[in-house]
C-alpha cells in the first residue's frame, strides 16, 4: 500500500533519455512504412478466418504490452533500449490501422489517417528535439545519474572514461548540494569508485562508435564547404521549383477549358480529388506548397550570391514550415508516397543545419 500512495515527487530525466526517444522513433517510422509497404507488395493478407480477422494493430499492442512489462520487472539499463525498440515498434502497427478506429465503415484507407500518423510522427520528434537540448543540471538530477551509472560498477564494467563522468557528477553534488545527505553520499560513493574494490576494463570502441568515426572522418575528408554548398542550392533549387509546379499548372489550367479538364480528371484518377471541398483542400496545398517553394527559391539566390548566414536561415524556415505544415495537406492527398519527398526534405534540412555549424559558426 505505501508503494501505491507515496508521495509523488519531483521528475528526473534518465540519462540518455533522448537516446531511447530515438530508438523509439526511429522504430516507430520503421514499423508503419515497413508495414505498409508489405500490405501493398503482398496484396493486404489477412490473418484468420471467416470469422476472425487477426489485425496487426493487435501485435502492437502485444508488443508495447510487453516492452512496458519489460522495463517494470527489469532493473538493467539495457531493459530501455529494449522497451524504447518495442514500444516504437508496437505504437506504429497501432496507429498505422488509425483509419479503421475512426471511421463507422473501419476504412483503413481513410484519407485523413496518413496526416495524423504524420501529425504523431512530429510530436514524437518535437520530445526528441527538446530532450536533445542541454538539461539544466541540479544535484538531486546529478545524484540520481550518478547512482543509475553505478550498474557498471556491479556488472565489472566501469571503464576510465565512465568513471571520469561518474567523479564529474559526484563532484558537482558536493560543491552544489545544500541537503547534507547528498553531499555526504556523494562523498562516499567518489571515494567508493576511486577505491582499489572497482577495477577499471579496457574500453572498447563499440560498432556504433566505429560508424560514427568513420562518418566523421569521411565529412571532414569530402564534404567541403564548396561541395555541400553546390548540394544544397541544386537539393533546395529544385525542391523549391518542385513545389511551385503544381499550383502553376493549375494556374495555367484556368485559361484553357480544355486543358483544365484534363488536369482535373489526373488529380481525380490519381486519387487527389474526391469532391467540391476536396477540391478547395488541394488549392490550399497547392498555396502552402508554392509558398514554401518560393521562400526555398529565395534561399537559393541568396547562398548563390554569397548570403550565406541569410541564405541558411531563409532555407531552414522554408524547409520547417514544410515538414511541419505544409506536409499535413500532402499526405492527406498523396498518402504514404508523400514519404519519400518528406525524407528528401529532412534530407536538406540536416544538410542545411550540419552547413551551418560546420562551416558558419566556425568562422563567427
Amino acid at each position: 500500500m505505501n508503494l501505491l500512495f507515496s508521495r509523488i515527487r519531483r521528475p528526473v530525466e534518465r540519462d540518455h533519455a533522448a537516446f531511447y526517444v530515438l530508438l523509439t522513433l526511429l522504430s516507430f517510422a520503421f514499423s508503419v512504412v515497413g508495414t505498409r509497404l508489405f500490405l501493398q507488395l503482398t496484396g493486404y493478407p489477412q490473418l484468420g478466418g471467416k470469422t476472425l480477422h487477426i489485425a496487426h494493430l493487435l501485435w502492437g499492442g502485444l508488443l508495447l504490452f510487453i516492452g512496458a512489462l519489460g522495463m517494470l520487472v527489469f532493473a538493467n539499463r539495457w531493459v530501455y533500449r529494449a522497451g524504447a525498440i518495442l514500444s516504437g515498434v508496437g505504437v506504429g502497427l497501432f496507429i498505422d490501422e488509425v483509419g479503421k478506429f475512426i471511421t463507422r465503415s473501419n476504412d483503413y484507407f481513410y484519407p485523413p489517417a496518413a496526416p495524423i500518423i504524420y501529425a504523431f510522427f512530429l510530436m514524437v520528434v518535437l520530445v526528441y528535439l527538446r530532450l536533445r537540448r542541454n538539461v539544466r543540471r541540479s544535484p538531486r538530477a546529478e545524484l540520481y545519474r550518478a547512482l543509475d551509472s553505478m550498474e557498471e560498477v556491479l556488472e565489472h564494467d566501469l571503464d576510465a572514461v565512465e568513471q571520469a563522468q561518474l567523479e564529474s557528477r559526484l563532484q558537482y553534488v558536493i560543491e552544489n548540494a545544500e541537503e547534507r545527505a547528498h553531499v555526504q553520499l556523494a562523498r562516499e560513493l567518489l571515494r567508493f569508485i576511486y577505491s582499489e574494490h572497482v577495477a577499471l576494463v579496457t574500453r572498447e570502441t563499440g560498432w556504433g562508435e566505429r560508424i560514427l568515426l568513420r562518418l566523421k572522418g569521411w565529412d571532414e575528408r569530402w564534404v567541403t564547404r564548396k561541395r555541400l554548398k553546390a548540394v544544397l542550392v541544386g537539393g533546395m533549387g529544385t525542391l523549391g521549383l518542385w513545389a511551385i509546379q503544381d499550383l502553376g499548372r493549375s494556374v495555367l489550367a484556368f485559361f484553357s477549358p480544355n486543358q483544365l479538364e484534363r488536369v482535373l480528371l489526373s488529380m481525380v484518377s490519381a486519387g487527389r480529388l474526391g469532391g467540391g471541398t476536396s477540391l478547395g483542400w488541394l488549392q490550399t496545398n497547392f498555396s502552402l506548397q508554392a509558398a514554401c517553394g518560393l521562400v526555398l527559391l529565395a534561399a537559393t539566390v541568396l547562398l548563390v550570391r554569397n548570403y550565406e548566414v541569410r541564405g541558411v536561415s531563409v532555407g531552414f524556415v522554408g524547409l520547417l514550415l514544410l515538414l511541419t505544415i505544409a506536409n499535413l495537406l500532402e499526405f492527406y492527398f498523396d498518402q504514404f508516397s508523400a514519404i519519400m519527398p518528406a525524407l528528401t526534405e529532412l534530407g536538406l534540412l540536416l544538410a542545411l543545419i550540419h552547413y551551418r555549424q560546420k562551416f558558419i559558426r566556425a568562422a563567427i
